[in-house]
C-alpha cells in the first residue's frame, strides 16, 4: 500500500518509493499551508492521500475529527467526482490539466464513507472511478493508465467500504479481481504480487504491491481488523483464479519476508538494504487481515520498538499507517511501544473535537462527581466524618495529656 501513498509523479513512473521518503513534518502545520490540512510539508503530491489516512485513523480510534479537516478534504473534490492529490485553488473547477488520480479518489471515498454524512460526494467519486475502469477490470494510477496491483486494490477497498460488491464492477467482461490476479506470481516464484508487468511482460515480486494485493484480494479497505486465525506457516498453493487463495499466497510471501528480522527491507540506489517502516506497517495490516493477529505479531513488535522516530520524521500519513497497523493486529494505538500514536497524529493538524481518551476522562470525572454528591447527600456527609475524627482526635490528645500529668 505504500505505492498508494507515493506522489503522483512517482506513481505515474511506477517507482517503488514509500511515504518514508517524504521530508520531515513538524508538530504543528505551517501557517502558509491551507487551514485544516494535516502535516506541514508541500501537499502537491500527497495532500488528499495523507488527509484521508489521517481522518481514517482518527475515526478508527474514536476521534471526532476537526470540521476544518473534513471540509478541507471535501473541498478538494472536482465536480465530476474525482480527486487530485492537491488543488491549491478550489475556486474554479478542475479542467483537463488537473492531475486527478484513482488513488487519491479511492482513499477519499474510504475516509468520507467512514465519517458518514457525505453520501453525495461518495457516490460521485465512485461513479468517476467506474468511468475510468480499464477493460481488464482494473485501474491504473491515472485515468487511462495501465492497471497496477496497488491502484486496483485501493479502488476495490473503496467499493467495498461504500457497500458496493467489487464483483459487480464489471468492465470488458472482467472484474477487478480478474485484473488483480493477473499480477499474482505462481507459487514457484513465491506467490507474491507484482506492481505491474515490465516492458517484457514479466512479473517481479514486490512487497509493497503484495501487501496491497492481499487486502484487495480479500475485498478489504485500508481499515481492517484481525482476520480469522490461520496457520502461521501456511504454504503457498495454487490460486486457480481464487482471490482468497491468492491473498493467502501473498500473505505467505510476506510472512517469509519478515520471518528473520521482523521487517521488510528497502534498497536505495548505492546503499545497503534498510528497514522499510512503511511497507512493514502495510505488511502487518495484510498479515493480520488474512491470518489473524498472531501472524502479524513479529513485524508488529518490531514496529513498536523502531517506528516512532520514522513516523515523527515522515508526518501524518506515517502516524496513520501505524495506527491502522495497530488496529488491524489488535494492539493499542494509544500505547504503541510507549508512544501514543493518536496524540502524535492529532498534533500534526487541527485539534479534533473530541477523542476517545477525552470522553473516558469526562466519564471518569462525572462518576467521581456523582460519588461525591452521593456522599454529601447521605445522613452522614463527608464533613460529618471530618467532625467525628476531629472530636476523636481531641479526646485522644486529652487522654494522653492526662497520662503525662499523673504521678
Amino acid at each position: 500500500m505504500n505505492a498508494l501513498r507515493r506522489s503522483a509523479v512517482a506513481l505515474a513512473a511506477a517507482a517503488v518509493v514509500g511515504a518514508a521518503a517524504v521530508p520531515a513534518v513538524a508538530a504543528d502545520p505551517s501557517p502558509s499551508l491551507p487551514q485544516g490540512l494535516y502535516g506541514s510539508t508541500d501537499p502537491t503530491y500527497d495532500g488528499v492521500w495523507r488527509q484521508s489516512l489521517a481522518l481514517l485513523a482518527q475515526d478508527t480510534t474514536g476521534v471526532d475529527p476537526a470540521p476544518a479537516a473534513v471540509e478541507w478534504l471535501t473541498g478538494q473534490q472536482c465536480d465530476d467526482g474525482a480527486f487530485a492529490p492537491y488543488r491549491a485553488s478550489t475556486a474554479r473547477d478542475c479542467d483537463a490539466k488537473t492531475p486527478v488520480d484513482t488513488n487519491s479518489t479511492a482513499a477519499a471515498v474510504q475516509a468520507l464513507t467512514a465519517l458518514g454524512g457525505h453520501d453525495a460526494a461518495v457516490r460521485s467519486a465512485l461513479a468517476w472511478l467506474r468511468s475510468v475502469q480499464n477493460e481488464d477490470g482494473g485501474w491504473g494510477y491515472s485515468p487511462g493508465g495501465a492497471s497496477d496491483a496497488n491502484s486496483t486494490s485501493v479502488v476495490i477497498g473503496a467499493l467495498a467500504a461504500a457497500g458496493t460488491d467489487p464483483v459487480k464492477a464489471v468492465k470488458g467482461g472482467r472484474t477487478p479481481y480478474d485484473a488483480l490476479l493477473s499480477f499474482a506470481l505462481p507459487c514457484a516464484r513465491g506467490g507474491a504480487f507484482a506492481f505491474q508487468p515490465d516492458q517484457d511482460e514479466k512479473l517481479t515480486a514486490n512487497a509493497d504491491a503484495t501487501a496491497a494485493g492481499v487486502l484487495g484480494a480479500l475485498g478489504k479497505g485500508l481499515v481492517t481488523g484481525p482476520g480469522e486465525a490461520a496457520d502461521g506457516a501456511a504454504a503457498c498453493a495454487g490460486a486457480d483464479g481464487d482471490p482468497r487463495r491468492a491473498a493467502a499466497n501473498g500473505a505467505a510471501y510476506l510472512a517469509g519476508a519478515v520471518a528473520e528480522d521482523g521487517y521488510l527491507k528497502s534498497a536505495l540506489a548505492g546503499a545497503e538494504d534498510q528497514p522499510d517502516h512503511g511497507n512493514t506497517a502495510d505488511a502487518v495490516v495484510a498479515l493480520a487481515a488474512q491470518g489473524g493477529a498472531e501472524r502479524a505479531a513479529k513485524p508488529l513488535a518490531w514496529l513498536e520498538k523502531n517506528a516512532a522516530g520514522w513516523a515523527k520524521r515522515s508526518g501524518p500519513a506515517a502516524w496513520a499507517q501505524l495506527i491502522l497497523a495497530a488496529h488491524a493486529a489488535g494492539a493499542d494505538p494509544a500505547d504503541f511501544g510507549g508512544t501514543d500514536l493518536v496524540a502524535a497524529l492529532n498534533a500534526t493538524g487541527p485539534a479534533p473535537r473530541a477523542t476517545a481518551s477525552d470522553q473516558r476522562k469526562d466519564e471518569d470525572k462525572e462518576k467521581k462527581e456523582e460519588k461525591e454528591e452521593k456522599e454529601d447527600d447521605s445522613p452522614f456527609g463527608t464533613w460529618w466524618y471530618v467532625g467525628v475524627f476531629a472530636v476523636v482526635g481531641v479526646g485522644i490528645g486529652f487522654l494522653l495529656s492526662n497520662r503525662k500529668r499523673q504521678p
